[in-house]
């Protein structure tokens, strides 16, 4: 089993279909039975294509629990629930976002967008700050795969007390990083009262590579992933989210190059991270997180200096665990079957008010907030390398709102909380569009009644 990411060049298909579901078919064409897609991004589109980057779950055979419950798989929502108003806002890992590139700095923006909702649902990539976290209590911490097929119509969100987490590290050749990652899950296990029913090292580890795609999106390939489903296979049952530290293998001079890079250069840790959370929560419907460990002393002694404030939280810590343990402490449960539409307390695509994202950022989230008829908000402030107009995507009337900046994203969002027109509230207000009815529509509903009173 492994895990590794292809280019599939969809074009825009002659059967027609919504978007999604051309992607979905197109993206059906690139892989066989026993590849499972488990994160699809829209790298850019235009001239009749969209060029994919597609992360691949790999299993002899087929795996069929998996393709039960694909990213792919959509159910369309029958009504929105007006009772509460929550939002979805994502930051998609590893396409280098000037706010939420790094460490937990898109922080500030899901505080204020939570002060504005009933419930913020939002991903590690926001929040998680090395060993910093700051999670209001209306916000939903979840690994992303999750939320995309919560957009779907597949699974329900259940909010909880409390996770009992399973801890997942490499084995090391050096001992201080396992006794490191041990120390920092009995410091939340005393400090916090995390519940960790035991701490599991793989030997040998797994086998993380971090790669930049020709679209400069950062991704990778995981190996020894067999190992990993083995022991979540084998303690089924005895939690309810998992937490993985294991080494990611970049050259030695990303280390540095990243931190004296004032920002510009790619996160190049997150891309692969995301990928193995995707599918760990995939195959068995619990949140998941990552925490990247060190390779070695010299790594860990590295001097970074004063570091660009968005890379401090990581230039502080040695194991990046907190804001894992500590996310995945209250993650919500994962509900699917009969369960995901009708549980107590369950949030469904029907409960989402709206969703933010990162302007030109194109993937399942938008596809199927699209089809389900879910207000997006995109922010043009918050930069990235993805390539994609989503003005050219067939939005209904108020559904697409294009703005400079968070600021102006919330005030989107508390008016379409007030339930009025966002555009109501600025100057100049645009005319209504008059349009003339034609008579020849009159004229052949009065052949048609004519016909029909002959008949009788």
């Amino acid at each position: 089993m492994y895990l590794h990411e292809i280019e599939a060049h969809v074009p825009v298909d002659a059967m027609g279909g919504s978007i999604l579901q051309q992607v979905a078919r197109g993206i059906a064409r690139h892989t066989s039975d026993d590849q499972i897609p488990v994160r699809v991004v829209v790298t850019e589109s235009g001239n009749g294509m969209y060029k994919c980057e597609v992360g691949l779950f790999q299993s002899p055979g087929t795996w069929a629990s998996l393709h039960q419950t694909s990213t792919l798989n959509f159910s369309k929502r029958l009504t929105e629930n007006s009772q509460s108003f929550n939002a979805v806002l994502l930051v998609p890992t590893g396409i280098g976002a000037e706010i939420g590139g790094h460490a937990g700095d898109a922080t500030p923006v899901a505080t204020l967008m939570a002060s504005i909702c009933d419930t913020l649902i939002t991903h590690p990539n926001v929040l998680n700050g090395s060993d910093l976290i700051d999670l209001s209590s209306n916000t939903l911490y979840l690994e992303g795969s999750a939320i995309s097929r919560l957009l779907m119509g597949s699974v329900g969100l259940q909010p909880v007390r409390s996770n009992r987490v399973l801890v997942v590290i490499d084995s090391h050749p050096d001992e201080f990083f396992v006794d490191a990652a041990i120390n920092a899950v009995n410091a939340a296990r005393s400090s916090y009262g995390l519940i960790c029913p035991m701490i599991i090292r793989l030997d040998p580890p797994l086998e993380m590579r971090s790669r930049f795609m020709d679209s400069g999106r950062v991704a990778g390939e995981v190996e020894g992933l067999d190992r990993l489903i083995g022991v979540l296979e084998e303690n089924r049952g005895a939690y309810d989210a998992v937490a993985v530290s294991s080494v990611i293998s970049v050259p030695l001079s990303y280390h540095m190059d990243y931190f004296e890079g004032n920002g510009d250069m790619l996160n190049p840790w997150g891309g692969v991270e995301a990928m193995l959370t995707h599918t760990i929560s995939t195959l068995y419907d619990v949140p998941s997180a990552h925490a990247p460990m060190l390779e070695n002393q010299e790594i860990a002694n590295m001097p970074t200096g004063i570091v660009d404030p968005r890379m401090a939280a990581e230039a502080i810590s040695l194991t990046f665990m907190q804001s894992i343990l500590k996310g995945l402490q209250k993650s919500p449960r994962i509900v699917t079957g009969p369960q995901a539409t009708w549980g107590p307390g369950v949030l469904t695509a029907s409960d989402v008010s709206c969703m933010v994202i990162p302007d030109g950022c194109l993937g399942i989230p938008t596809l199927a907030a699209l089809e389900q008829g879910i207000p997006v908000i995109a922010v043009k402030e918050n930069q990235t390398v993805i390539k994609n107009d989503l003005s050219w995507l067939p939005w209904p009337a108020g559904q697409f709102h294009l703005v400079e900046n968070y600021w102006e994203a919330a005030g989107v969002m508390a008016a379409l909380k007030a339930g009025i027109d966002p555009k109501a509230v600025r100057r100049p207000l645009s005319q209504v569009k008059v349009q003339t009815s034609t008579s020849e529509a009159s004229l052949i509903s009065q052949s048609t009644n004519i016909g029909h009173n002959a008949n009788h």
